[in-house]
């Protein structure tokens, strides 16, 4: 069936928000081979940080001793806490679906989609065609050519969080932050988790500073094997069976289940984008300018599909974009992605925006550093942390933060007013001087990185 529409959005993460009552007198199409919202909802930051909170409470219980809390943990009914968190995601994208559905003017095509043409779609058996295009259609799961690992049943971040019970042995393969976060929750929960890493540490494009400290706090309850390369999987009976290089030789892991976590791709291809004309990076994701429009008039893209930093705050934002531009094509909004933030809650927990330290090297300007770590504050001596820590970065000409990167308890939250101040033009002295921060709270180790890197500042200015 061929069937025209004004537009077709392709994905229903972030791309689902598009829609609103100012959408009611176009006639819409929406495409989904998957479930209704998107990773975010059904496999990625919702659900996981839904099983890393209780992981969080054993950390803390694990560590009580240290504090004068004796405490001990009776057990982990990985059932409830998962059934707790699907119980409650997937009616959301359920229900999402069937609003979709049940709209006037939409029309929901359930099947996989390849553009045949210049603004034309193959959904299952119907053409699609459109006077404006969303491309909006995600990434998926990176898998490794391994030998063997085509032939067993590996997890991914797709089924690892709906297994029926916490596996004794779990061995991860790849050190970002899809592993370091299952490694941290099923860790807690009563799993041996062996992770094998490619290069020399976990989260290897984190500052330097972070990377190590991570690496040296997750090594103590992860088994490491760093600069490894699989060379087989298989499987013994019920255990898999990998076979790893490492620098001191073959070693080979035993596990009750395999996560494959060694990053996503963009789904671009797959669509077929460039049969209408969408062009793709080298790495594929689909080239927009910074008012996310493709080469094609009138086809938008947003999300995973497009930005390699594949964050859903970055989607959601670029979803307002797009609406914006949808709504007003002579009046276009662009989207501003000089500081971005991220964040990684495994534990303990990292929060970063701006330049790493090496690639402020890469660059040939001239700045400064500051480290505080967190037990040089009040409350980061309440806590006897011995190992998180504020890493910032200044441009000595300018005087502004151009990168700031924390790791430990609240290093989500207290990025935030970094990014603040780095979106808001401030310079490191006003950031560190004219804003108050309440004593003794945890803030201060951010208040008294700004202060040092003052100092360091003016000691490069004055040589």
């Amino acid at each position: 069936m061929d069937q025209h529409f004004d537009l077709c959005i392709i994905g229903t993460g972030s791309g689902n928000s598009i829609l609103d009552h100012r959408f009611d007198d176009w006639n819409v199409a929406i495409v989904e081979r998957g479930v209704f919202g998107g990773t975010c909802l059904n496999v990625g930051c919702i659900p996981s940080k839904m099983l890393i909170y209780p992981a969080d409470i054993v950390e803390h219980l694990r560590h009580g001793r240290e504090l004068g809390v004796d405490a001990t943990l009776d057990g982990v009914r990985w059932a409830d806490i998962r059934d707790r968190t699907f119980g409650r995601i997937d009616p959301i994208a359920e229900s999402g679906r069937q609003y979709r559905i049940d709209l006037p003017n939409v029309t929901v095509f359930e099947d996989d989609a390849r553009f045949t043409g210049h603004k034309t779609l193959q959904v299952g058996d119907n053409t699609i065609t459109a006077d404006r295009f969303v491309i909006a259609a995600g990434a998926r799961t990176h898998i490794p050519p391994i030998p063997g690992l085509d032939h067993v049943d590996y997890d991914t971040s797709d089924t690892i969080m709906r297994i029926d019970r916490v596996p004794d042995r779990l061995a991860i393969l790849g050190g970002g932050f899809i592993g370091a976060e299952m490694g941290h929750v099923f860790d807690a929960f009563g799993a041996e988790v062996t992770m094998i890493l490619r290069g020399p540490a976990l989260l290897r494009t984190e500052d330097t500073e972070i990377s190590r400290r991570v690496t040296e706090r997750l090594g103590d309850r992860f088994n490491l094997l760093c600069d490894a390369t699989p060379r087989s999987v298989s499987m013994d009976g019920d255990t898999f069976v990998i076979e790893v290089d490492t620098p001191s030789g073959l070693v080979v892991v035993e596990a009750d289940r395999l996560l494959v976590a060694t990053g996503r791709v963009p789904n671009g291809g797959q669509l077929n984008v460039e049969a209408t004309g969408v062009r793709l990076d080298v790495d594929g994701y689909v080239i927009t300018d910074d008012h996310l429009r493709t080469d094609v008039d009138g086809i938008l893209a947003l999300g995973d599909v497009r930005n390699a930093l594949q964050l859903k705050h970055i989607a959601n934002l670029e979803a307002r974009v797009v609406q914006h531009n949808l709504l007003h094509p002579d009046e276009p909004r662009a989207i501003d992605e000089r500081f971005v933030p991220h964040a990684v809650f495994t534990n303990p927990q990292i929060g970063a925006v701006g330049l790493t330290e090496q690639a402020a090297l890469a660059t040939d300007r001239p700045f400064v550093t500051a480290v505080k770590d967190y037990g040089a504050t009040a409350y980061g001596w309440a806590m006897e942390d011995t190992s998180s820590a504020c890493k910032l970065i200044a441009d000595v000409a300018t005087r502004q933060l151009i990168g700031a990167h924390i790791i430990g308890p609240q290093a989500s939250i207290l990025i935030q007013q970094l990014v603040q101040g780095m979106r808001f033009g401030q310079t490191v002295d006003q950031m560190a001087i004219d804003v108050i921060y309440p004593h003794p709270a945890l803030s201060e180790v951010v208040e008294n990185a700004l202060l040092d890197l003052v100092k360091a500042l003016d000691a490069a200015s004055a040589v």
